[in-house]
């Protein structure tokens, strides 16, 4: 494959959260892509648990500043920067007070799955895509990573459907045993259908705003699909196999997945 940027989109990256499967996978992963001779650029979401000056984080103000409106209220996207330095990687990290202060990830203190994650989501993927187009750094593929990314297909393929910074990209989405025990909240498909999605768009997660549906939906916007973990939810797995027209690349264990997955971009890119 020629030189591409990939961009790549996860909920955890090591060393700043906790090591694994999916934290390890995205620390390597765009270290090694980018050792084989691809641009790369990575986001994932500034949580409260992460020690910004431990971690040398700082805010890139030329990024920050705009504010993004989810059901009708002005949330600030806040554009932060670290670097991976052994690796001559930077980290992107998007912040915002109401969502990404506290001081857990996706859940609280005792495991419950935090009542706004879906708002969490949408803000997350439109703070990237917002942020790409004022880098101004097109993407030839994305690789989301987690379920907190999995409004990316749509997004782009809807509501950015005719931007020319993302109109071309090729999207690429990793499906993991990271599910979530709450289902989001009854009116998550109505917020999307305010910001461009049709309801045929949101097919998989009407009455159904579990894991399994928000995969789903993940799966119905992307090029290609991966299994990240060896063993993940059936009912996603059945419904990626039954997309027979959507490349599907099944799990691949650390010592291969590097050279697979490079050679997987190259399959979707050339569809």
């Amino acid at each position: 494959m020629d030189a591409k940027r990939i961009l790549f989109i996860t909920q955890e990256i090591t060393p700043y959260l906790p090591e694994s499967e999916i934290a390890t996978i995205c620390r390597n992963l765009p270290q090694g892509i980018q050792e084989r001779g691809h641009e790369i650029r990575t986001f994932m979401p500034k949580f409260g648990i992460i020690n910004e000056r431990r971690k040398q984080l700082h805010e890139v103000i030329r990024l920050s500043g705009m504010n993004l409106i989810i059901d009708d209220t002005d949330h600030p996207l806040i554009i932060k920067v670290a670097s991976i330095q052994s690796a001559r990687m930077q980290v992107y990290f998007i912040d915002n007070e109401d969502f990404f202060q506290r001081k857990f990830t996706t859940t609280d203190a005792a495991g419950n799955d935090f009542a706004d994650n879906d708002d969490r989501s949408i803000f997350y993927v439109r703070g990237v895509m917002e942020t790409v187009k004022k880098l101004r750094w097109i993407p030839d593929l994305i690789h989301c990573h987690g379920w907190m990314s999995a409004l990316t297909g749509l997004y782009i393929k809807r509501m950015y459907a005719d931007d020319p910074c993302l109109k071309d990209v090729k999207i690429v989405y990793s499906i993991y045993d990271d599910d979530f025990k709450t289902p989001f909240r009854a009116d998550f498909p109505k917020k999307l259908k305010m910001d461009g999605a049709s309801d045929s768009d949101l097919a998989s997660i009407e009455g159904d705003t579990s894991f399994a549906g928000l995969s789903k939906l993940a799966v119905d916007f992307a090029d290609g699909v991966i299994q990240g973990s060896e063993t993940i939810n059936q009912d996603v797995l059945n419904y990626v196999i039954s997309k027979s027209d959507t490349p599907f690349l099944p799990y691949q264990s650390p010592d291969v997945y590097m050279d697979k997955f490079n050679e997987f971009y190259d399959v979707v890119l050339g569809r």
